[in-house]
């Protein structure tokens, strides 16, 4: 029950009022039990024909229920104890109905809240881990974990209902025969005891539904990546081999998983019900029990051992959901443990430039970047041109402060990077990656991202200084228009400026362009070119390339080749800064 103590520790106030309701609704029911004994007893010698005035059997239930009755002025009668009967199942209802609405709330809660706790340590991680983590598993934790993990809080709560229930049945039967109860209660625990190798097994299918599951995710979202150069080449087939081995794992999985469920029910309702026939014939034969009596012990002890059954059912379910909680917890914790320090002073307002000094960067014994110094100008295009694998793009991702350089400093306006607060200095960027990373929206939304602080007008003037407008109007719909999934309504050029009016939304102070005009012909390239001449000056620039366009409208154009800086010139020729290894 440790996943219960969790939930209860996370949600106090909806767990105490749930537990509260359902304590309340125990009582209310056990109330209206008790009314069954002397209503039996009536209902049994109003069959014997018999004029005399009924006698009501000598117990704490009967004396239970009677001097509740004479509270309140009313004579036991069948009339007054089926009204009490009824107005004990009605309480009782009403009680419920507000405990499962507090489950509810608190279930949809659950799963809101571990979407979004894994979501923002995931966007807090440091880039390194974020890039080590496949999108599929991350898409499984969002959707399917986060809902399982909420529906094993559901079963939990079911199961502390059922267990108050069982409770305060036992409490009534213990009031008429405390033996048949201890009995009852001995042959219980052992018919679950011995069915309870099937929740092991429910809960080794649940772990295992829950690995296949993810590398099920993982495996389709790169196939689902890669469907258009599959089906150009005509071999879907095998991608869909690869993902019919992952899904047939994961339907083994829940085969075990459904086949444990049902064999579980097949196994206690057979046990107790020779449990029950057992004691009827013990109750009525041997000990000579009243009738009455026989029949209430009959009904209450018929309840509380089909809620202790249940009770193991819905323990049975809760482990099998419960692994995607623990699964999905892993996740956080692991992201958590890669969190980005992003303390330190607000960043300059880049009015004077990046310096790059003696910067070199490794991964692990692979050395990408060596000894490099580059100074970028403020209000100037500068050019990162060479091969790739070259170092240019972790060049952008030292600037941009997506990973921190192994030896040498990123200087912005003369402030060392490593002292400033990160989210400061990247809210000065504006970023336009090589992929055109549209979403299957509006253009405006495709633009602003839904930021609420940006709205038509501020997507307006993006788009126009990315000189999209004039297509955009175009469109069926203008700035409402959707383009498609991933643009497709658009040209690659198209793409392109509505990508670059996104970096442009908020007002940059750095514009930085990873090969974004590397998948466009030579026209749109040219178009692209001759804007980003128009905004040079307005703010800093700063494009990747390995095509030389770019590199012939820049201010300073640096070559990189094997992590080295191998040359840095000025517009013009002219040496840009003295070149550290340079061949």
């Amino acid at each position: 029950m440790e996943l219960m103590l969790t939930y209860a520790r996370s949600y106090p106030w909806q767990s105490f009022l749930m537990v509260s309701a359902l304590l309340l609704a125990g009582i209310a029911e056990g109330s209206s039990l008790s009314a069954l004994l002397p209503l039996a007893s009536f209902a049994v010698q109003a069959g014997d024909g018999s004029d005399s005035e009924p006698v009501l059997p000598d117990n704490s239930v009967t004396d239970f229920v009677t001097g509740l009755l004479e509270k309140f002025g009313v004579e036991p009668s069948i009339g007054s104890l089926l009204v009490f009967v009824v107005i004990g199942v009605f309480v009782k209802n009403v009680l419920v109905l507000f405990a499962e609405k507090q489950v509810g709330y608190t279930k949809a809660r659950v799963a809101t809240d571990l979407r979004l706790r894994l979501l923002n340590s995931v966007l807090e991680s440091k880039w390194g881990y974020f890039v080590t983590q496949p999108t599929g598993r991350l898409t499984n934790s969002m959707a399917t974990e986060a809902w399982r993990a909420a529906q094993a809080y559901e079963f939990g709560a079911t199961i502390v209902a059922l267990l108050i229930q069982a409770m305060v049945y036992s409490a009534v039967a213990l009031a008429v025969s405390w033996q048949a109860v201890l009995a009852s209660l001995i042959a219980a625990v052992f018919i679950l005891a011995i069915s309870h190798f099937l929740v092991r097994m429910t809960r080794r299918a649940g772990k295992r539904q829950t690995v296949w599951m993810k590398s099920l995710l993982a495996r389709m979202t790169d196939t689902l990546r890669s469907v258009r150069s599959l089906k150009a080449m005509g071999r879907e087939d095998l991608a869909g081999g690869v993902l019919a081995v992952e899904t047939n794992k994961v339907n083994r999985a829940l085969e075990k998983e459904v086949f444990s469920k049902a064999a579980l029910s097949a196994v206690q309702e057979p046990l107790f019900a020779i449990v029950m026939a057992l004691g009827m014939f013990i109750l009525l034969q041997k000990w000579q029990m009243p009738i009455a009596e026989v029949m209430v012990l009959l009904i209450v002890l018929t309840k509380v051992l089909s809620q202790l059954g249940k009770i193991q059912k819905y323990y049975q379910k809760m482990v099998a959901a419960g692994s995607a909680y623990w699964s999905l917890q892993e996740a956080v914790d692991e992201a958590v443990e890669s969190r980005e320090n992003v303390a330190g002073e607000p960043a300059p307002p880049l009015a004077q430039g990046i310096s790059l000094r003696g910067v070199s960067f490794a991964h692990g014994e692979h050395k990408v970047l060596d000894d490099v110094t580059i100074e970028i100008p403020a209000g100037c295009l500068t050019t990162l041109i060479g091969p790739s694998g070259s170092g240019k793009t972790t060049v952008l991702d030292l600037i941009m402060g997506l990973q921190r350089p192994t030896d040498g400093e990123v200087l912005i306006d003369g402030r060392p990077m490593r002292e400033l607060d990160i989210r400061s200095w990247r809210r000065q960027l504006g970023y336009v990656p090589q992929e055109t990373l549209l979403l299957h929206d509006s253009v405006l939304n495709n633009v602003t991202l839904s930021d609420p602080e940006l709205g038509e007008q501020q997507a307006e003037r993006a788009l126009r200084a990315a000189e999209a407008w004039d297509f955009v109007t175009e469109m069926p719909g203008g700035i409402h228009a959707t383009v498609g999934e991933g643009g497709a309504r658009l040209s690659s050029g198209q793409r392109q400026r509505i990508m670059l009016a996104r970096a442009l939304a908020h007002n940059p102070r750095l514009l930085v362009l990873d090969e974004a005009t590397s998948a466009l012909d030579p026209s749109s390239e040219a178009e692209i070119c001759a804007t980003l001449t128009h905004l040079k000056g307005d703010l800093t620039i700063l494009a990747v390339s390995h095509q030389p366009a770019l590199a012939e409208i820049a201010d300073r154009v640096y070559r990189l080749a094997n992590g080295k800086l191998v040359d840095g010139r000025r517009a013009g020729g002219e040496e840009a800064v003295p070149v550290s290894g340079t061949t």
